[in-house]
């Protein structure tokens, strides 16, 4: 992860937030040794926030690697909720699966393997919390899919959009001021085309917060 953060910064964020469970520590831990690209406790306690905060039943994720940001949203789902992972790798999706059963969320966890474009077509809204986190290119068309199954007061959160290896920053604030940015890698210009796309949905309220490599919130709110 390259955070947008200062280190200090993010020490105190993490010091004055939710504390992570034992088994939230141990996913910690399997990120760092095999460093997996997650979004990191920072961001995992703010999408608990977001979906205790929106009274989220239903939540759906674009990428769920092994389960670290499902399983910090999982705690506040009633036990008739939902929470569907999709990933394209079998084994993260089977490790993710051992996660959540370990924490007792397995009952109303669906673990899609396979390409989460495909998987959202495959299933009704409403879905109250949407985290867009797979391959920078296609998140725009991940908001179009999901866009008619977030209802009022919903929240569509997407990762990495201040930086991750190889977005350009430099790039993402030339378009931010007004400018079109020549040569942006196909990661950037991915982000590009999802802030364009997200900000100009009159339906949508979107901010930025850099936390963990920088998130693209947008809230419903018509």
């Amino acid at each position: 992860m390259v955070d947008v953060l200062p280190d200090d910064i993010g020490r105190f964020i993490r010091a004055v937030g939710p504390e992570p469970d034992d088994q939230l520590q141990e996913m910690d831990d399997y990120a760092n040794r095999e460093g997996f690209p997650h979004v990191g406790p920072e961001v995992g306690a703010f999408l608990r926030f977001v979906a205790r905060m929106s009274d989220a039943e239903r939540i759906f994720e674009f990428g769920s690697g092994y389960g670290y940001s499902a399983y910090w949203m999982a705690e506040t789902l009633p036990d008739d909720g939902e929470l569907v992972l999709t990933e394209v790798d079998a084994d993260e999706l089977e490790l993710a699966r051992e996660y959540l059963r370990e924490g007792g969320y397995d009952e109303f966890t669906r673990y899609e393997l396979g390409d989460a474009m495909a998987t959202i077509e495959r299933y009704d809204g409403p879905f109250d919390v949407v985290l867009i986190d797979h391959q920078k290119h296609r998140y725009a068309d991940a908001f179009e899919a999901v866009r008619p199954k977030v209802p009022v007061g919903g929240v569509v959160v997407a990762d990495n959009a201040i930086t991750a290896a190889p977005i350009e920053f430099e790039k993402l604030l030339e378009y931010a001021v007004g400018d079109d940015p020549d040569d942006a890698n196909e990661h950037t210009q991915g982000i590009v085309d999802y802030l364009e796309r997200v900000r100009s949905d009159p339906a949508f309220e979107t901010i930025i917060l850099p936390l963990g490599e920088g998130i693209a919130v947008s809230y419903r709110v018509e």
